[in-house]
This record gives structure tokens, sequence and C-alpha cells, in this order.
């Protein structure tokens, strides 16, 4: 099985179906932006708002179902196991042993009571108060669930799933070029404080191209596993663990040569790569410069004949 194209993580998809391949990139790049930054200071309605959101615009994003609907069931997977392991982690917050000074000093010494521990309010350990229902705290053998656990699962698993799905759609909808020439635009201004926009838009445009290497030298390393049909529970946690590191080594290996050998294509050629990708990425800027331009044009005369009362002539097929 190819998982590669059964599961296209981070890869763009080539194909005419679908509004949002034929947006702007730098507005799919500042929508990808919001989602990437404002879930970290939100509060929880905002981010569930954001996953509403995400899921909403995946569905009518004209997209084949089959590129995102494993994609998406896999995260959604993920970010409730982050989620469930975070609900089982103490969240509660107390006061170290060292802090906590016997009673009789407190006898002997001031009686103010600023200076006393202060316990934890009631609160924290509800899970859900409605009226005068309540629950919590739930106990689960020598855990427990409270207010601040579930938060704690909340915030995990809807950040995880924001951040991810986000950058994936992203990924997904827009060529690695236009990418590029979107970050070089977005760091345009900064090119008069001496930082190389050119060179980043180009590094990023290698770095996508090479994401899919990766991938495939990932997989092939698993498949390679795999036929040998290994018999973990014969190995052992030591020869298992073993195995494992060596497993790492070598998709470690095999990825630093790949990288050598695109380095030494690219040197070789004089930089003739790095001039085709900025051609392209030029070509791409203009076509969407020019889409931009003309709709703010047409908006712009729409605007001025509907102020003077004229309306607009609109020329015969």
């Amino acid at each position: 099985m190819d998982w590669l194209r059964q599961l296209p993580l981070g890869q763009y998809v080539d194909g005419e179906k679908g509004w949002i391949r034929h947006l702007d990139p730098r507005i799919k790049f500042a929508w990808a932006l919001a989602f990437l930054i404002t879930p970290i200071l939100a509060t929880a309605q905002w981010r569930l708002s954001l996953v509403a959101l995400l899921l909403l615009l995946t569905v009518a994003s004209g997209l084949p179902p089959r590129i995102w609907y494993r994609t998406l069931m896999l995260l959604m997977a993920l970010s409730l196991l982050v989620a469930a392991l975070s609900l089982l982690l103490p969240a509660s917050r107390t006061l170290p042993l060292a802090a906590q000074r016997p009673a009789a000093e407190w006898r002997d010494g001031t009686n103010d009571q600023s200076l006393r521990p202060q316990s934890p309010p009631a609160g924290a350990w509800e899970l859900l108060r409605w009226g005068p229902l309540q629950a919590g705290p739930l106990n689960i053998g020598p855990l427990v669930v409270n207010r601040a656990s579930v938060k704690l699962a909340f915030n995990s698993g809807t950040l995880l799933f924001t951040l991810v799905h986000s950058a994936n759609l992203l990924l997904l909808s827009t060529p690695a070029e236009e990418l590029a020439w979107t970050l070089g635009w977005a760091l345009t201004p900064l090119v008069r404080f001496g930082l190389p926009a050119e060179e980043l838009g180009f590094t990023l445009l290698l770095s996508l191209r090479f994401l899919p290497l990766v991938q495939e030298e990932f997989q092939n390393l698993v498949r390679s596993v795999a036929t040998r049909a290994v018999n973990f529970r014969q190995l052992g946690w030591k020869a298992s663990f073993a195995l494992l590191l060596a497993s790492g080594e070598r998709l470690l290996a095999n990825v630093l040569l790949r990288a050598d050998q695109g380095a030494d294509a690219l040197i070789a050629r004089g930089g003739a790569a790095a001039d085709a990708g900025q051609s392209q990425l030029v070509e791409r800027a203009g076509t969407a410069s020019a889409g931009l331009a003309d709709g703010a044009a047409l908006a712009a005369r729409l605007g001025l004949n509907t102020a003077s009362g004229h309306p607009m002539d609109l020329p015969n097929p």
C-alpha cells in the first residue's frame, strides 16, 4: 500500500477541482497565520469555534474527500488521544512541601493570615456546575479528574487539531512555488534591514520539496521491517529497542544522503535550479498581482459610478 497517496500529509495534490485552489496565496497565508496565532491565548469558546470553522472550511472547500478524509480522521483520533492523556495528568495547583510550614511555627510566629498557605478554591475540583446540579471531581483509581485537568485536555486537543489541520489544508491546496513567493512577499518590508527575503523563500521551497522525500524514506523503512515479519515478543524489550534505534539511525542516514545528493546537484547546475524557481515565482506573482489589481480597479469604478449616480455601461458581447 502506498501510504503517501492514501495520507497526503503536508503535500500539494495537483488538480482543478475546488475553489480554494484558485484563491490568492496571500489570502490563504493570512488565514493560516490567523489559525496558528489566535488559539494561543484564546478562550475555550474561541478554540471550539476555530475547530468548527476549520471543519466547515474543509468540507466546503471543494477538494475531493479522498484527499483530506483519511488525514482528517487520523488527526482527530490523535487529538482525542492527546486530550485523553492530558485529562489524566495532575493539573491542580498545590503548594510544594517546602512552602508548607508546620502548625507549631504558626503558633510561635506571626498571626498574619496573608502568609498562611492558601488552599485551592472549591470550584477548582468541580467538573460542571449548572444551577443546583454539580458534577465532579471524578476519581479514576489513584487519579483525580477535576476542572483544571478537563481544561488542559480541551486546550491540548483543540490546539493540536487547529495547528496541524490549518497548515495541512494550506499545503494541500497551494503549490510550493506560490508559498515560497508569498513568504518572500510578506518579508519584503524587512529587506531594507538586511533580511534576505528571496533566500528565505527559496529555502522554504527546497524544504517543501524535500518533505515528500523524508516521508518516502520513512515509508520504505517501515516496509522493510514489515516484510521481514519481526516478532517483537520473541525479541524482548532490549532487542526491540535496539531495533528501533537502528531503524532510526538508518532513516537519518538515508535522509542526510538525500540532502547531500540534492545539494551536489544544485551546486553542479550552478544555480540554474534557483533561477528556474525564481522565474516561476515571478510568473505566479505577476498573475496573482494582476488579478488583485483588476479586482481593485473594478471595485473602485463601481464605487465611483454609484456615488455619481451614473450606471456603468457594460460592452455588448
